[in-house]
């Protein structure tokens, strides 16, 4: 949480500003011919850097480990080399961010998260992530979603941001939620095709592709587990935005006459080395969420969300999803002001709006102003109760409490208990916080899943998390000597 300016509409104003569009395109990789509204492959590569610039601060900015990215880069640019768009200049980023995803923008720009990494377990999975994005690359797909009128689709992204209605809103800011729209399901199965005939071209195992697959659907189930709704896995990381079968990727394998490569390329051992010691989680630079607290030791605060609310952290903003649609989403105010925080709330973040039992309150020593509203919403009635707390001279928090109606008593003392929780840290408070870290551990004679998991510094479903990050069943054999992942504070 690095509390960055957005331009909501960043991706639409960049594209607009390119004046009336219209045409057709060939893309090289398909020899498929699709209207693109007039992108042209220069129109991409200038669009596509000046999104870069945007995007990877909202993802917490570039993971600063020159080995590792080298490493991708270098695996990527093997892959990109094979394609029907060798001469391509390819830019692969690592992204400082937990959430399982990886995403490509136009121009050659591919990025894949610390957080995908983290759950891969070879270079063959790694390489599978990026053939698959270069495929949408090299299919341009981009110029072709443009082409069908996606802007359109897009004004309901500020809404889900505003009230937390999707996941993807919850942990990345709202331009970032732009470029990872889902593709087609057609569009997808053609990056897979494409990303089998690279994957092949340079060595590795196209099945690399399917079996890093299920990884990625176990860990979206864990994450809606986690989120208290099992019933949506697809809502959660990279399945979201890429929606993708085994069977899919099966038919591409065999569409695309993926030959057996003798001898092919895995790189389990060299891959978790490059990762041992690798953060886990959040950034402390960004704030960390520990069960229902989130600590932010580099700007020296805390707060604790109520039992049954799941938090989420981005550059932005920290949003909790709550039971039946309620939420909280705290931020930091762009204006600090120097009047009352009464003033503040009234004429300033809730300008024009006919805010009810405005009053003044203090937080734990700090002034504050509290204030409420209802609303009508895509997701039903809504009651709001905004809280901003001046922190120090220059600068306000705020927290936005989300509720349905029916639910708006029995939240209310839960969270007034959440406003009152926020409070300063001392230094050596903020000192005494430490990160999460990836770990390669070799199993010694004797020990269990269990007794590995319970090493973990995770509130709950210790097991479970073990398991998917080693991508493990339940009765998997450990064997001594094998090389498995912890996480450790």
């Amino acid at each position: 949480m690095k509390f960055c300016n957005l331009r909501i509409f960043a991706i639409i104003v960049a594209l607009a500003a390119s004046g009336p569009l219209a045409g057709c395109a060939t893309a090289p990789a398909t020899g498929r011919t699709f209207f693109t509204g007039g992108m042209s492959a220069e129109d991409e590569a200038r669009l596509g850097l000046q999104e870069h610039q945007k995007i990877v601060p909202q993802f917490g900015g570039v993971y600063e480990n020159a080995e590792l990215s080298a490493y991708i880069a270098s695996i990527g640019n093997l892959l990109a080399r094979t394609s029907e768009i060798p001469d391509q200049k390819f830019t692969f980023t690592v992204l400082d961010s937990p959430i399982v995803n990886a995403f490509a923008l136009p121009g050659g720009y591919v990025y894949v998260t610390r957080g995908l990494l983290a759950l891969a377990g070879s270079e063959a999975e790694v390489a599978g992530v990026l053939a698959h994005e270069i495929g949408h690359v090299a299919a341009r797909h981009a110029a072709e979603r443009y082409g069908q009128n996606v802007a359109a689709n897009i004004a309901g992204v500020g809404l889900g941001v505003l009230l937390g209605s999707k996941a993807i809103s919850d942990t990345f800011s709202a331009a970032s939620a732009v470029a990872l729209r889902s593709f087609s399901r057609d569009q997808e199965y053609e990056a897979d095709f494409l990303g089998v005939r690279y994957l092949t071209r340079a060595g590795f195992d196209a099945n690399a592709m399917a079996g890093f697959l299920s990884q990625l659907q176990a860990d979206s189930r864990l994450e809606a587990e986690l989120a208290g709704q099992p019933g949506s896995a697809d809502e959660f990381n990279i399945m979201q935005t890429h929606p993708r079968t085994a069977d899919r990727i099966q038919r591409a394998i065999a569409e695309a006459g993926a030959v057996s490569v003798q001898n092919p390329i895995v790189g389990r051992d060299v891959f978790l080395d490059k990762i041992d010691g690798m953060l886990y989680g959040d950034n402390p630079d960004q704030g960390l969420i520990r069960d229902r607290r989130f600590v932010h030791p580099a700007l020296r605060f805390a707060f604790t969300v109520p039992e049954g609310f799941r938090l989420g952290n981005s550059s932005e903003r920290v949003v909790a999803r709550g039971p039946e649609g309620a939420g909280i989403i705290f931020d930091r105010a762009s204006e600090s002001g120097t009047g009352a925080m009464t003033a503040y709330l009234t004429q300033v973040w809730a300008k024009g709006v006919s805010l009810q039992n405005v009053e003044a309150i203090t937080v734990n020593g700090m002034a504050a102003a509290t204030g409420q509203v209802s609303v009508n919403s895509s997701g039903g009635p809504r009651d709001l109760r905004l809280v901003a707390i001046r922190y120090d001279a220059q600068t306000i928090y705020r927290m936005l409490f989300v509720t349905p109606p029916k639910l708006t008593a029995s939240l209310s003392l839960p969270l007034r208990e959440t406003t009152y929780s926020f409070r300063k840290l001392s230094a050596a408070e903020a000192t005494a916080v430490k990160p999460w870290r990836l770990v390669v551990h070799k199993v010694r004679p004797g020990e269990t899943a269990n007794a590995l998991a319970e090493r973990s510094p995770f509130a709950d479903h210790r097991l479970k998390r073990f398991l998917v990050l080693n991508g493990l069943a339940e009765n998997s054999p450990l064997p001594a000597g094998r090389a498995v992942k912890l996480v450790i504070e």
